[in-house]
């Protein structure tokens, strides 16, 4: 039986449909209310509006519930390999073991990019951000590989953005470091394979420490999908216009790019490097944190999503230790994140307002401990997120959903008179 709720203005009574999620999740379908009554919602920031329904990722912040397709984040990241997350995000179900050989190795043989793409490389200055360079080349692969409405095109790109994000990644840190580039090494997995591209240098072999490649399929499971964000919810708006794959998830990385959606775990280490440049007095600032009159924050603690705790920041912690552990880095900059963590961890004022370490916090920390440097740690955010963005432009593109167009409440000026330059004062 539908169920209604109604709007009740100046005698008249509007009905709006009750619609039920999976989860119990309740919403009010306004999609005829400015039909109906000329009415529409003011929601700046659409915090409290569903732009569509989604089969992809269930996401409960009150009660720290992370899910892709219903599947529980933690045991996919204890489990899954990231490849096998992407097929399980994209595709709607894990796969086989056949399916998934397949993936891997379609995957793996599109790894290369096209040569006319490395000549570009050459036009951006060595000051170029990495993202700059990763959304401008993510764009420019659809002038190499021409978009396909058709079943088997779409899914060849799927797997050449899935194949070739990873080189072009690597190489934006390489052109930024004034590197020469590496190619693929297809004898590695996907996360080997990437920090191979990463740090191997010509006259040096380089092999990926098994803990550092665990913690990096781990990240980039945690960051593969995160239900309609602004990154999310941008390729899908851009996708609504029925443009292609590769310049809707462009647009997806020039939206992540911002520092207050994927600029998070950056903003976390720099905040531990003005701690070290004024003494590492890590309880001069905890304390600055807890006093109302200070504008410091303590970055990477709680979540605007998250009302409890961030389940990801679980499970990431044990393979940060892990990393921290085996490099066995002595830096005071990590050694401060870990006296910050304690604090946060034990401290009643935080515990009191659940403002625990949140997954930017660790993942700035491990990217840190294993060469990353921070300007990277967006594209890094991207990586991981591919999956998430191709699997939102899908469903989007298989509902058939209508071009994105918001409305809005016009506040300027009323209509007026052209009058010509000579008249005005």
């Amino acid at each position: 039986m539908s169920k209604f709720a109604e709007l009740h203005y100046e005698g008249k009574v509007y009905q709006l449909p009750v619609v039920e999620g999976t989860e119990k999740e309740l919403a009010l379908d306004i999609s005829k209310l400015r039909d109906e009554s000329g009415f529409i919602t003011l929601d700046i920031g659409y915090k409290n509006t569903g732009a569509t329904k989604s089969a992809v990722t269930f996401l409960d912040g009150e009660q720290g519930i992370l899910r892709y397709r219903g599947y529980p984040i933690e045991q996919l990241a204890e489990h899954a390999s990231f490849l096998e997350v992407a097929y399980l995000l994209i595709y709607g179900e894990l796969p086989t073991q056949a399916q998934l050989a397949t993936f891997e190795r379609e995957i793996t043989i599109h790894t290369l990019v096209h040569e006319d793409i490395r000549k570009i490389y050459d036009g951006f200055p060595a000051s170029a951000h990495p993202m700059a360079v990763l959304a401008s080349l993510t764009c420019a692969l659809s002038t190499f590989y021409p978009e396909s409405r058709t079943t088997e095109g779409t899914n060849l790109n799927i797997i050449r953005l899935l194949a070739k994000m990873p080189t072009l990644a690597a190489w934006s840190y390489k052109n930024e470091m004034g590197h020469p580039l590496n190619y693929p090494n297809n004898a590695l997995d996907y996360c080997s394979n990437f920090l191979h591209m990463m740090f191997a240098y010509p006259t040096e072999t380089y092999t990926a420490d098994p803990v550092v490649v665990d913690a990096l399929n781990k990240l980039l499971i945690l960051h593969a999908d995160h239900e309609q964000n602004c990154s999310a919810s941008t390729v899908r708006m851009v996708g609504s216009s029925q443009v292609g794959l590769f310049a809707s998830v462009a647009a997806g990385i020039n939206a992540l790019w911002g520092p207050l959606h994927g600029g998070a775990n950056q903003e976390v280490i720099e905040m531990l490097e003005r701690i070290k440049a004024d003494g590492g007095n890590v309880k001069k600032y905890v304390d600055m944190a807890k006093d109302k009159n200070s504008n410091f924050r303590l970055m990477g603690f709680g979540h605007r999503v998250y009302k409890n705790f961030d389940p990801r920041a679980r499970i990431i912690k044990a393979a940060c230790d892990n990393v921290l552990n085996k490099l066995g880095i002595n830096d005071p900059t990590l050694e401060i994140a870990k006296e910050l963590e304690e604090h946060a961890l034990k401290d009643d004022y935080f515990v009191s307002r659940k403002l625990y370490p949140n997954v930017d916090f660790y993942s700035g920390i491990i990217y840190r401990a294993i060469g990353i440097p921070t300007e990277m740690f967006t594209v890094m955010f991207a990586l991981g997120r591919l999956p998430g963005w191709i699997a939102q432009w899908k469903e989007m593109t298989a509902n058939k959903e209508p071009i994105g167009r918001p409305r809005q409440i016009y506040i300027g000026a009323p209509e007026r008179n052209y009058v010509p330059v000579s008249e005005r004062k």
